[in-house]
């Protein structure tokens, strides 16, 4: 499946920047189409504190790219799609990669054994595994990324096809195993675009491009049975640091702890906890005590030197 797209890009290629604030803005990098050309997804920063993403067209083959760049602006391309025939390996990622048990996962829009796009993983070192070919039955054309779920399974959206050719909301896992979870029928919304997040009750949330009842789109909820978490904003910091929690059902909490050291709090909402990083912490998960349960992070947090 060949991938058009249509727009215009004001200065030539796009380039990828920085911006520390209006008054300090640096143009890291300049694509030049050799290594690569529009870059749909967002930056993706690993814990070398480099910054990982992809390019929806260019590189060697013109199907995109994964590539690694360093904050001062050192760009290295990791992956070119279509090295394989006939595009097996993908074509054109558009979403954003997800950091994962060491390595990065994502999709592509197109390529695969069947031209419907793919789930992909790939190690910081460039070694590139297609996880899954979609074959229009289990789902067409996943334009956004992936997240990865507090069971430590990837969930995604395609936009088109499915049982019922709208889109498609799957897991996957880590190996490969895909399960289509959702199947839209024009009623509930069609094309999903935008991908999914999970909120702190444990439910996915997303939107479709169209459909609904008044053909203008969705929100949607889906509950795949698991449960709640909370989650820290920032994902880390040094010790002293503030440090915001966000969960469900915070109210009354008498426990937060980084990893095991406990820390002084104070619970601003049902929501929201505000909270420093206390001295002795190491990274790892942040747990916290309610009257109804103990939640532990949905990632671990980085105690940064």
């Amino acid at each position: 499946m060949k991938i058009f797209r249509f727009g215009c890009v004001f200065g030539g290629f796009l380039s990828l920047v920085l911006a520390v604030s209006a008054q300090n803005f640096t143009t890291v990098h300049s694509f030049d189409r050799t290594d690569g050309e529009q870059p749909y997804g967002t930056l993706v920063q690993a814990t070398n504190g480099d910054l990982y993403g992809t390019t929806s067209l260019g590189g060697t083959m013109d199907g995109g790219t994964v590539f690694k760049i360093t904050t001062s602006g050192t760009l290295t391309t990791l992956y070119n799609f279509c090295s394989q025939s006939n595009c097996t390996d993908g074509e054109g990622p558009e979403g954003a990669l997800v950091q994962a048990n060491g390595n990065f996962y994502g999709t592509t829009l197109g390529g695969g054994a069947s031209t419907f796009g793919t789930v992909f993983r790939i190690t910081p070192g460039g070694t590139l595994t297609t996880l899954h070919s979609f074959d229009g039955v289990d789902g067409v054309a996943p334009r956004t990324g992936l997240i990865q779920a507090t069971d430590g399974n990837l969930y995604g959206a395609t936009a088109q096809g499915g049982a019922n050719t709208y889109g498609t909301v799957f897991k996957i896992t880590p190996s490969g195993t895909l399960t289509t979870l959702h199947n839209f029928d024009d009623t509930d919304g069609t094309d999903p675009y935008s991908g999914l997040m999970q909120a702190t009750s444990g439910t996915l949330y997303g939107t479709t491009y169209e459909g609904g009842a008044d053909n203008g789109g969705t929100i949607f909820s889906l509950s795949v049975g698991l449960g709640p978490f909370v989650e820290p904003q920032p994902a880390s910091g040094r010790v002293g640091a503030a440090i915001k929690i966000l969960g469900t059902n915070l109210t009354g909490a008498t426990s937060v702890t980084f990893n095991g050291t406990a820390a002084t709090f104070t619970v601003v909402s049902r929501s929201e906890i505000t909270t420093t990083v206390p001295t002795g912490a190491t990274t790892g998960k942040i747990k916290v005590t309610t009257p109804a349960r103990t939640l532990t992070s949905n990632v671990s947090f980085q105690v940064r030197p």
